[in-house]
């Protein structure tokens, strides 16, 4: 995997009826705990539809050590039917270079990870190539796809 992958942008929302804390926990669960604390996320305040406050958090990891350790975690703990899932329908995940993947948040704060789509913790890997075949062997190698 080394010298494949440019960068990881990982971003969520803390609406006015969570915890910001407790959703910063989930999306810091989801790197072994020596990176956990190595990676800051920036806050950027937000006026929902009805005027309700919105936290958007958002990293890049450019360290190419932290960035393989978030892939092996995840794919480590990934269930198998949501790794099928996203073998499968891979060419949907993919745009330009860039895989898209979201995360259950409340799933990931219970130490679990889940693919979803409502109200995810949204990671997108940038890799260094952008040929769908040499992103799914990468994705294979990783483990995120059987």
């Amino acid at each position: 995997m080394e010298g494949r992958i440019a960068y990881i942008d990982l971003s969520f929302f803390a609406h006015a009826t969570e915890d910001q804390e407790k959703v910063l926990t989930a999306a810091k669960k989801l790197f072994p705990g020596e990176h956990a604390e190595r990676v800051s996320f920036s806050r950027s305040r937000l006026t929902g539809e009805y005027g309700n406050p919105i936290i958007f958090f958002k990293t890049q990891i450019r360290e190419p050590e932290i960035a393989e350790s978030l892939l092996l975690n995840i794919s480590t703990n990934l269930p198998l039917v949501d790794k099928e899932d996203l073998g499968r329908h891979l060419d949907l995940h993919l745009e330009g270079g860039n895989l898209y993947i979201r995360l259950d948040k409340q799933e990931a704060y219970m130490g679990r990870f889940r693919l979803c789509r409502a109200d995810p913790i949204r990671i997108r890997v940038r890799f260094k190539m952008s040929n769908i075949e040499d992103i799914r062997k990468t994705c294979q190698e990783i483990g995120l796809i059987p």
